[in-house]
């Protein structure tokens, strides 16, 4: 093989893998943002750090323990990358149980 020819493939090899580093797979997907609720009373908060290079849309859930008291879908708010947000909503009385979900 010549030395050109070396050279080549050499190069071409190195695009090939230097490619492989910088795309990420086909079926790879993006991360969420991490979120983590508390309770205190009636009232149930979210924090949520968005570590990915995409934007995530978080929504509070709240289901509020009795019966009369109407549960709450908090509005979706978008979380930047490297950003944080505080999701905060209540129930009269008791709550029942708090999620986050993304979109």
């Amino acid at each position: 093989m010549s030395v050109s020819r070396r050279r080549t493939a050499a190069v071409a090899l190195a695009t090939a893998g230097l490619c492989a580093l910088l795309v990420p797979p086909a079926d790879a997907a993006p991360t969420e943002a991490e979120c983590r609720t508390s309770v205190r009373g009636s009232l149930a908060t979210a924090v949520c750090f968005n570590p990915d290079a995409d934007a995530d849309r978080v929504q509070l859930h709240v289901e509020c323990a009795r019966w009369w008291d109407p549960d709450v879908d908090g509005r979706p708010v978008e979380v930047g990358p490297a950003r944080a947000v505080t999701l905060a909503d209540r129930c009269w009385m008791e709550i029942r149980g708090v999620w986050v979900t993304h979109a």
